[in-house]
């Protein structure tokens, strides 16, 4: 004896659904599409690139001029993990090996200024490793364990004897505050997301101008 099966109604409602979204003529059915399509590539890029590079955000913007002249502001720069593609390099022991990034010996690190998430992250060139004796002693910072002082390269002093207003004195930076740091980078994409909202609202805008124009046309065609 054969045992008879039954389709669940609610598959082919979802199936029915999911096919309807798909081959929609509808204005907004055909928006909500698009915006989804959007949505799914960003989001793979944004995937591509954290596993690729092994941190989050992969990709910042130059937003000042401490770094001139290798990093202009608008240039968009890819972030690597601090430990990817090699160890972490300070300026002093690149010196002393050779390894040179955007021009200059030591990597450029991106890092949280005293450790703060709800401040900008600032990114500058890691100098030298120093210990909590030596942060006391020469730059009279108390209470701090060490760690690395920084620098922009178009900057005149350290970071580490200026004021970050709400922060006061920027400490020297912690392994922990390190998102990672810059490998490589491209000139002026940065405008982009420094005006994301704006660039968005015109490809919304463009997408339903497109499918404005594409439903009056499918109803003349249908005349």
């Amino acid at each position: 004896m054969t045992r008879s099966t039954k389709k669940d109604p609610r598959d082919e409602t979802d199936t029915s659904l999911i096919e309807r979204f798909r081959s929609s003529d509808h204005p907004a059915v055909s928006l909500g599409r698009d915006l989804v399509w959007v949505a799914l590539v960003v989001g793979g890029i944004a995937l591509l690139l954290f596993l690729v590079f092994g941190t989050w955000p992969a990709v910042v913007t130059i937003e000042s001029g401490s770094m001139l002249p290798e990093m202009q502001i608008g240039d968009l720069v890819f972030v690597a993990a601090p430990d990817r593609f090699g160890s972490l390099v300070t300026a002093e022991e690149g010196a002393g090996i050779g390894h040179t990034s955007f021009g200059h010996p030591g990597d450029v690190i991106i890092f949280r200024p005293n450790g703060n998430e709800q401040v900008h992250p600032i990114i500058h060139r890691a100098i030298i490793w120093i210990d909590s004796d030596t942060a006391a002693s020469e730059l009279g910072l108390e209470n701090t364990d060490g760690g690395i002082i920084t620098k922009g390269d178009n900057n005149p002093v350290i970071d580490q004897v200026t004021i970050h207003p709400g922060l006061g004195r920027i400490e020297p930076v912690r392994d922990e505050w390190i998102i990672g740091k810059a490998v490589f980078r491209i000139p002026l994409i940065g405008y982009l997301p420094l005006n994301i909202w704006k660039f968005a609202a015109v490809v919304v805008a463009i997408i339903i101008i497109q499918e404005l124009i594409a439903s009056r046309r499918r109803r003349s065609e249908e005349r």
